[in-house]
């Protein structure tokens, strides 16, 4: 076959493929086809979408079929989105269709189907079983089908497939394959112009509406040349009555010259003549066209023209209606008399649309976000120079230090240059706040993304993105892969956060968008600044070794003087903000809020069994009485137990892993999630001998019941997973409890995240010890970051704040050092522990999970995968690679499904896992933020 090019295509079909495909480029596709174009090409039998990642004049196979068609105009990817799907795909051992399908908008993939129709060559004989009865008497009522709509009519249990199949032997059928429909199209809206001149319009108008006398001799009046018609002429001309002309002389409309006898002299002869009465117009031509149109009740009509000549542009149709009050029954009227065109325009679906969003001014910056800011900028400055990426930026800043000002002065001095901004939040619960402070200092430049966004929704932002129509997009994870045509920074709000990695049960990759983005920050040269208020431990260490730049806001700046003596001249209280001398005029800071740890075991032997301690409960009630807001947070994870004493705070280890234990109500028994050791729950505390030693746990909904029963009078708001499920239920949620529409928000995780909150003046923890007790390595960095950002939710309003921690376990060094909003010692404390069983970031892990409806096949399958990889690590010499398990994960049951873990610890797991064949069923996990 002599063909001149050839293209290496990534299949995007939904099974999964690791590898690509080559296929000749025909000869009137090889001037327009391009890298990242959509294609169409026949992969098997079947039909199926393939994206072009690059070109080849030679073909590593002998054969290969032609590209059948383009299917998009303009590529769907850009070169560097490419190059970050091969390197989602290597690094997270995921298949490269599925890292590549990432970048692409819902709706754009069409999946392979099948059409059936019935050959019309058969002759009706021959036998036939009650399913291909069937199935044929469906095909002749509906014509030619699609396997999905055969499917949707049969019902999922028919299995009509095999009798398709037999009837397609058998030539009574006919089968084609196809690509399905695009599920999302542009979206299309009706829209009006006028199409003929003001003039026109009005003539014709005034014979619209219902038929009326008077109206018809206005009308005639308007139009005749004769300026004192006779009032016999208008009667004959109109038809119309002499009661018609005495209503409109009454509603004083016309002006009507009774007759008169005159005489005439001629050559000193009288001679009589009779003068005919005669009819005027007593008003203007204005005043006249509105009794018209509305003794013809035609006045919509003229307001729509009227509406129409005004804009001089067509208009959406509900527009019309709603400012005429019409429908498209008079506008499909208008239209017939070529008076108005009826027409459809493309239309962006915005979920910004309607928000408008007051301008914002950038502040002065602190003497701390003034070198900060000036570190950044040489960087970037640098980097452009030199053509390179700029090493990645760790922004280590206190709750409430300016980071986000740092991020907005970056993507200015970006914006400047071109380029785009892609700005990551770990929930869509900090999108709102998130949005409206960029969307204030960027106006009309900034977009959003998310999954609780309708696919039409996130099918036009994807287009937008692609044609360059706006420079800034907002969003969770996913939002990184916008396709922006010329990156130039990536911000990473609260890198700490887990939501930032992608888990199952969503198909692969399992990225980390905090690891993605430090890569698509290096493929497109752009810079990345990761902000924080508690770093993620392994970013930390890779800062202190140089690998990323660590820069530091150690200094709330919590407000700017003109806003903050408004709020307290309004109020009528005294701020408790402060002027650094450092800082220019107009910047005001304010302290971090004081923490005060209970000590849930001393309350006990007071004999205080409530949730709320003494110090909470007084601190709950003089805040209430103030008038001031309060958060209650729950610092959970799932909704299974560890076992602890309360009297000592005493919590049950593995002696093997130092890992909490975990109680198995069926049982009774306490499991090691990670070696599978199994014992006997303790009837005394084995530290202190008490029997006050039992499985801990509480709820959201529980806490809600016991706040509203303590306070019965007051306002509370639940913010977890189960009352956000909404498409805009973070945004109700969080506008109503900023307008006090609440006196206490409970939440859990999702309240700790970034949100500013400036009337909470009190922050209490109902148990700090839940996360401690999981039996996960991440459990002390997990809970000091939640704490140490629970606690910034508070104090950043004028009145200050406190926060009140309740624990079993005060002397835990997490929540000492959260106490004293101490990053550093808790960063020394962790990473000696480790250190101690080489835990990230000395080693790596990949954690592999396979699901299984039996329990007892499963454990045979996660043995024998770990049999196969101790082989495989002999065998390639590593030394420092590590197998543990396989054993039941925290969640052993899910859905009445069966779990089973292996956990890989090693320098690098994907060295051992890249050619090492892992069965289908198993998930891969690479660099775990969870062993639960």
């Amino acid at each position: 076959m002599n063909v001149d090019k050839y293209a290496e295509l990534v299949i995007n079909i939904e099974a999964a493929l690791t590898g690509t495909f080559h296929y000749h480029v025909p000869r009137d596709l090889q001037d327009s086809l391009r890298i990242g174009h959509l294609v169409e090409v026949e992969f098997g039998r079947r039909l199926a979408q393939a994206i072009v990642i690059s070109f080849d004049q030679q073909a590593p196979v002998e054969e290969t079929k032609p590209v059948i068609s383009l299917i998009e105009n303009e590529p769907v990817v850009f070169p560097w989105q490419i190059k970050l799907a091969q390197w989602l795909s290597s690094t997270y051992l995921a298949p490269l269709n599925s890292c590549l399908r990432q970048m692409l908008p819902p709706g754009l993939t069409r999946w392979s189907d099948t059409t059936f129709d019935i050959n019309p060559y058969w002759d009706g004989n021959g036998r036939l079983t009650e399913r291909q009865q069937n199935l044929l008497a469906l095909l002749r009522t509906k014509g030619d089908l699609r396997g999905r709509q055969i499917t949707r009519a049969l019902g999922k249990k028919s299995e009509w497939q095999p009798a398709a199949n037999q009837l397609v032997k058998r030539d009574i059928l006919r089968r084609a394959t196809i690509l399905d429909l695009p599920r999302i199209r542009p979206k299309q809206i009706r829209t009006a112009e006028l199409a003929t001149t003001w003039q026109r319009a009005v003539t014709a108008v005034t014979q619209l509406g219902r038929k009326n006398k008077q109206a018809d001799i206005l009308i005639y009046l308007l139009q005749s040349d004769d300026p004192l018609p006779t009032e016999t002429a208008v009667l004959t001309a109109t038809l119309a009555q002499e009661k018609h002309l005495q209503l409109l002389a009454n509603a004083e409309l016309i002006t009507r010259a009774p007759a008169e006898n005159w005489q005439l002299i001629i050559d000193n002869d009288q001679l009589p003549i009779d003068l005919p009465a005669t009819i005027s117009l007593a008003v203007s031509t204005k005043v006249a066209l509105a009794h018209i149109l509305k003794l013809r009740g035609a006045k919509k009509y003229y307001h729509v023209l009227e509406l129409l000549a005004q804009a001089a542009r067509p208009l959406p149709v509900s527009d019309i209606y709603a400012a005429t009050n019409t429908n498209l029954n008079h506008l499909r009227k208008l239209a017939n008399l070529d008076l108005i065109r009826l027409g459809e325009t493309a239309v962006w679906r915005d979920s910004l649309a309607d928000r408008d969003f007051v301008p914002a001014e950038a502040p002065l910056l602190t003497a701390d976000q003034a070198r900060v800011w000036g570190r950044i900028k040489m960087s970037m400055l640098l980097a452009a120079d030199d053509d390179q990426a700029p090493k990645p930026i760790l922004l280590h800043g206190v709750t409430g230090s300016g980071k986000t000002e740092i991020y907005m002065r970056a993507i200015d001095f970006a914006l400047n240059q071109g380029q785009q901004a892609i700005v990551l939040v770990p929930e869509i619960a900090l999108t709102p706040q998130t949005v409206h402070r960029f969307s204030a200092r960027f106006p009309g430049r900034v977009a959003l993304l998310h999954s609780r966004l309708s696919d039409g929704e996130r099918y036009d932002t994807w287009r937008r993105a692609r044609q360059g129509l706006f420079d800034i997009v907002v969003g969770p994870r996913s939002a990184l892969f916008t396709p922006l045509p010329n990156l130039g920074v990536i911000i990473v709000d609260e890198e700490h956060d887990a939501s930032y990695k992608q888990t199952a049960p969503v198909p692969p990759p399992y990225y980390h968008a905090r690891e993605t983005a430090v890569a698509a920050a290096h493929i497109t040269q752009a810079t990345i600044i990761m902000g924080s208020a508690t770093p993620d431990v392994v970013s930390y260490h890779r800062a202190q070794g140089g690998e990323y730049q660590l820069l530091e806001l150690p200094r709330r700046v919590m407000g700017h003087r003109q806003r903050i003596d408004s709020q307290a001249q309004r109020l009528q209280i005294n701020s408790h903000y402060q002027q650094q001398t450092s800082d220019p005029d107009d910047a005001l800071t304010i302290p971090l809020p004081p923490i005060q740890v209970v000590d849930l075991r001393q309350e006990l032997r007071a004999g205080n069994r409530s949730i709320f301690s003494r110090a909470l409960e007084t601190a709950i009630t003089e805040t209430l009485e103030r008038g001031e807001q309060i958060i209650l947070f729950l610092n959970r994870r799932g909704t299974a137990s560890f076992v602890m004493c309360r009297d000592c705070g005493h919590v049950v280890k593995c002696p093997r892993c130092n890992m909490p234990l975990t109680y198995h109500r069926p049982r009774m028994m306490l499991v090691c999630h990670h070696c599978g050791r199994q014992e006997p729950s303790p009837q005394n505390c084995p530290q202190c001998g008490s029997k006050r030693i039992k499985f801990f746990g509480l709820g959201t909904e529980q806490v809600e019941t016991l706040v509203q029963q303590r306070w019965p009078q007051v306002r509370i708001t639940r913010w977890d997973r189960d009352t956000t499920a909404g498409k805009n239920s973070h945004d109700t949620l969080l506008a109503g409890f900023i307008n006090q529409e609440a006196d206490i928000l409970v939440g859990t995780q999702m309240i700790a995240k970034g949100l500013d909150l400036p009337l909470v003046t009190l922050v209490g923890v109902i148990s700090a010890d839940v996360s401690l007790g999981l039996p996960d390595y991440y459990t002390g960095e997990r809970a000091f970051q939640v704490l140490a950002q629970v606690a910034g939710r508070a104090g950043r309003g004028l009145l200050g704040g406190r926060v009140i921690i309740q624990t079993y376990q005060p002397e835990h060094y997490a929540i000492q050092a959260a106490a004293e909003h101490d990053f550093v010692t808790f960063y020394l404390e962790e990473i000696r522990f480790r250190t101690q069983y080489m835990l990230p970031p000395f080693r790596r892990m990949a954690k592999l999970v396979l699901i299984d409806p039996i329990n007892d096949r499963g454990e045979r399958e996660a043995q024998k995968l770990k049999r196969g990889l101790m082989l495989h690590i002999r065998e390639k010499a590593l030394a420092a690679t590590e197998i543990i398990g396989p054993v039941p994960p925290f969640f052993n049951r899910i859905d009445g499904r069966y779990r089973w873990q292996i956990i890989i610890r090693a320098p690098d797991p994907t060295n051992l896992l890249a050619d090492f064949p892992i069965p289908q069923a198993w998930i891969v996990d690479i660099d775990p933020v969870s062993t639960l």
